[in-house]
């Protein structure tokens, strides 16, 4: 089952591509406004509805959608709360649109650690935006990359220290090596055969995908 969360960020022209041929749409608060300027209907608008105008949830409702109302004073983002509606919903694949990109860093760097949770390991779950994908990969994990030759693939530890990294495709291999947290040893490599794979033995890693050209799928 194929969900599609929409967040409060800026969304790209293309990112409407990821709304087509999916089982179920959920909006994170603000994200309704964006679908709305799609012309699009979220089927589940999850949050506080602090960014949402009264009149736009009233309308949605009248057209269908479900409400699933949160107070302001919470313990989790409206972004956290959609993405664990939509594995609750029975999702299998769970894309992220309008988590990167907009004003409020705070909330992009958050809404990436989201996808480093290890109470979604082992999960598809990708944050996207027009041609870059993230995807965590945690320990014991491999990842086959989406990408073509000429693509950038960036290698990320959060947590700690990623130990074990192996890659394969990659114009600069790694061999069980080890990547340090906040170092940039990860950083711009470049997919040379497809289809390309990163695996871990220990920590997390955050995998950026950028497209040298159309779009990361």
């Amino acid at each position: 089952m194929k969900v599609v969360v929409v967040a409060s960020g800026e969304l790209a022209t293309v990112d409407s591509a990821w709304l087509e041929n999916v089982d179920l749409v959920i909006a994170a608060n603000g994200g309704a406004v964006s679908l709305d300027r799609l012309g699009r209907r979220p089927d589940l608008l999850v949050g506080d509805l602090d960014s949402v105008d009264a009149s736009l949830v009233e309308r949605l409702v009248a057209a269908g959608t479900r409400v699933e109302r949160h107070p302001i004073d919470k313990e989790a983002s409206d972004t956290e709360l959609a993405i664990e509606a939509a594995f609750g919903a029975g999702g299998s694949t769970v894309v992220v649109l309008g988590a990167i990109g907009g004003e409020r860093l705070d909330h992009e760097l958050a809404n990436l650690l989201l996808l480093a949770d290890p109470a979604l390991a082992g999960r598809d779950l990708r944050a996207a935006r027009a041609g870059t994908s993230v995807r965590a990969l945690h320990a014991g994990e491999r990842l086959v990359l989406t990408g073509s030759p000429g693509d950038l693939v960036t290698l990320l530890p959060v947590g700690g220290d990623a130990g074990g990294v192996t890659t394969e495709g990659l114009r600069w291999a790694l061999h069980a090596a080890t990547l340090r947290m906040g170092r940039s040893r990860g950083l711009s490599n470049v997919v040379i055969g497809a289809p390309a794979s990163v695996r871990i033995g220990e920590g997390t890693l955050l995998v950026v995908e950028k497209a040298s050209r159309g779009e990361v799928s």
